[in-house]
Order: C-alpha cells, then sequence, then structure tokens
C-alpha cells in the first residue's frame, strides 16, 4: 500500500541560535515529521545561490527529507532566535530566498498528487510567494487536506492574509495566545475555547481545528463534534524550537494513514514532548519509539 503523499509550502531557513546556526522552518519541520509517521513529505521553498544556500540544501537533504528547493538571486533566510528560559523569539529577516518562490509546472504536479498540503502565513507575507502558494492550492485534489498553520510572527501577516487562508483551508491549527489575537481580529464567539473552536468550523467550513494551549493542554474538535483534550506532559526541555510544527505533522502523518482522532491527537502531543526534550526540530525518533508521555501525565 502507497504512503499517503503531504507537501509543505513555504520557509526554508537558518535559526541562528545562540549555540549557532541549526536548519528550520516551519514547513520543513511539518514534513519532517509527518515523513516519520507514515507520509511520503515533499517540503516546496527556496533558498539563494550563496553558500548558506549550499549548506542549507545539504542540511535537508542529511536529515532525510524529501524537497523542491529552488535557488535564486536573493539571500538565504536567517532568523535571529533569542531563547528566553527555552522559549523562543525570532526577528525575521526581509525579502529572502523564500519570498520568491516560483509558479512552476513541476510543482503544480507535486501539489495535484498530495493528501495533505501544509502552509502558513509567513510565507505569504510577500506578493510573489503569496501568489504562488495560493495558485498552488487551487491545484489541490478534491477531498485533500489543507493544513493552514497560523504560526503569527512578528508584523508578517494580516487580517486580510488569514481570513483568505481560512477560506482555503480544512483544518486550522491555532495556539491559545493566537486565539486571544483572533477574538480581537475577526470578532470570534464563544466563552470558552471549545465554543471558539466551534465558531471557526462553522464560520468556516473546517474538518478539524486543533487550539494548542502550550504547557497546559491542546484540544482537537471535528466537523462532527467529536474532540479530544489532552493535558501537555511536562517534561524536561532542551528547547521548544519545532514542538508545533512537530505536533502538526505527527497528527497529519497518523490520520492520513488510518488513525482515529483520539490516537492522532495523542501521537501528535507525545511527539511534541519528545521534541521539547531534543536540541532541534529534527531529532532522531528513538529506535523503540517515542515515549508515551500521555500515560504518565494523563495515567490513561
Amino acid at each position: 500500500m502507497s504512503k499517503p503523499i503531504v507537501v509543505s509550502l513555504g520557509e526554508l531557513l537558518w535559526d541562528m541560535l545562540p549555540t549557532g546556526k541549526r536548519a528550520g522552518g516551519a514547513p520543513v519541520n511539518f514534513i519532517y515529521h509527518a515523513s516519520m509517521n507514515g507520509a511520503e513529505g515533499v517540503a516546496v521553498s527556496a533558498v539563494g545561490e550563496d553558500e548558506l544556500g549550499d549548506e542549507l540544501v545539504e542540511a535537508v537533504k542529511a536529515a532525510g527529507i524529501d524537497s523542491m528547493v529552488q535557488r535564486n538571486a536573493w539571500p538565504t533566510s536567517t532568523v535571529e532566535v533569542a531563547l528566553k528560559n527555552g522559549i523562543p523569539e525570532y526577528t525575521i529577516v526581509k525579502n529572502v530566498a523564500w519570498d520568491h518562490i516560483l509558479y512552476t509546472r513541476e510543482l503544480i504536479a507535486t501539489v495535484e498528487k498530495a493528501d495533505a498540503i501544509c502552509f502558513g502565513t509567513l510565507a505569504l507575507r510577500s506578493p510573489e510567494s503569496h501568489d504562488t502558494i495560493i495558485e498552488l492550492l487551487r491545484h489541490a485534489k478534491p477531498g485533500a487536506m489543507k493544513f493552514f498553520d497560523i504560526n503569527l510572527r512578528g508584523d508578517h501577516y494580516s487580517k486580510e492574509l488569514i481570513e483568505e487562508l481560512l477560506g482555503l483551508a480544512t483544518v486550522f491549527k491555532i495556539n491559545d495566545e493566537e486565539l486571544v489575537m483572533m477574538r480581537d481580529m475577526l470578532g470570534v464567539e464563544g466563552d470558552d475555547d471549545a465554543a471558539a473552536c466551534r465558531w471557526f468550523i462553522e464560520r468556516y467550513d473546517l474538518d478539524y481545528i486543533i487550539l494548542t494551549g502550550g504547557s497546559a493542554f491542546s484540544m482537537v474538535v471535528s466537523r462532527t463534534g467529536e474532540s479530544s483534550t489532552i493535558r501537555t506532559p511536562r517534561v524536561e526541555v532542551a528547547d521548544t524550537v519545532g514542538a508545533g510544527d512537530s505536533f502538526s505533522g505527527t497528527f497529519t502523518g497518523k490520520l492520513l494513514t488510518g488513525s482515529t482522532l483520539a490516537q492522532a491527537h495523542r501521537a501528535a502531543v507525545n511527539t511534541s514532548a519528545f521534541v521539547c526534550t531534543q536540541q532541534g526540530a529534527w531529532p532522531a525518533y528513538p529506535q523503540e519509539g517515542i515515549p508515551d508521555y500521555c500515560h504518565i501525565i494523563n495515567g490513561d
């Protein structure tokens, strides 16, 4: 039986950490973990025709991530990352290579085969990549999952962009801090988190919404009314870079390969907890499998 195909569209970059540079970018992180959880993943992005671009392409290949990386005349993206108590804060440079992803027949053919497509706000900040990604999403086959991780960074988004992407999405992922922002920006209704999730599903015709609450909880709600809420396991945190992306990639891979909502959610929480204990967003998975941190914290 062939694996489901998952494609991500967006940024590929160097996170410039106090300890040195590390390859990353939310869509590529997503693909790594989707691939580790039963999917065949392809990360679509662009890097510069420079030494940093050469190194980034090699890093992606060394991690076993399949990619379609365009090369262009703009610089390879670097992001300054400051860690405060393990929590990353980002300073993102504008007008870099992934701001100029070209719309090509090769990309169209890849997206047309995809069972799931992941995207966020950051890579659509520029007109060129915005238009490319929007057009590619229109080539998604009927029934394909379109996973929108809002992933707000700095001032690289707008109300209009968020509503445009919600209109294209079938799955929406947001964290508790972003939900507070969306209540003001979009007029989200509902006195509690579950009601707010149902508001998004009804307003934007979503199949699923995922709400992550950092160290407290995460919640997944489906169009059918099925839901799952899990307390966040307590682990010794190395850093949290890529933890949310690992959640998204794992949930997608598991759901596409036949797991129930509750099973996919639990696997996603466990992967995210594991990633927090490791340095970097692409850690090698343990040979014996990722521990069931949920069993430890939730006692089931």
